[in-house]
């Protein structure tokens, strides 16, 4: 299928695709406050700057975005052109989540990812989040 935009829009696009503060994040964090939970975001001194942190429970939670993050979902799945940028790029990247959340778990912390395609169902996502959460 080609793509519906130029490849400078395209470019254009991708460029503007932000790491904090996301809006799947946001969706994330509104929930979780509208559960009455209370956290910290992007904490630098932790591995993979998890996007929220949860300092009394020793626990974080990372929002994937299904493409970024390499997902196995319909959102998940790979460009048709330039494989030969995108495949180690998004294989990079989920080398790295799976050695930051091993890092986290090395030094004492639990570790829950959120991937985008899980905000369709907000009622399942919070529960799993509250079983996460509050899980000892």
């Amino acid at each position: 299928m080609a793509d519906r935009v130029s490849s400078n829009v395209r470019r254009r696009i991708m460029a503007s695709v932000g790491t904090k503060n996301t809006g799947p994040e946001l969706t994330v964090r509104r929930l979780l406050h509208r559960l009455g939970y209370r956290f910290r975001l992007h904490r630098k001194d932790l591995p993979g700057k998890p996007d929220i942190v949860f300092p009394g429970r020793r626990k974080a939670v990372f929002v994937h975005g299904c493409f970024w993050h390499g997902h196995d979902c319909r959102w998940g799945k790979l460009p048709q052109s330039k494989l030969d940028y995108w495949g180690p790029k998004i294989a990079a990247n989920m080398e790295r989540d799976v050695r930051n959340r091993q890092d986290l778990t090395a030094i004492g912390w639990r570790s829950f990812a959120v991937w985008q395609c899980q905000l369709c169902d907000l009622d399942t996502l919070a529960q799993e989040l509250v079983s996460f959460l509050d899980d000892t």
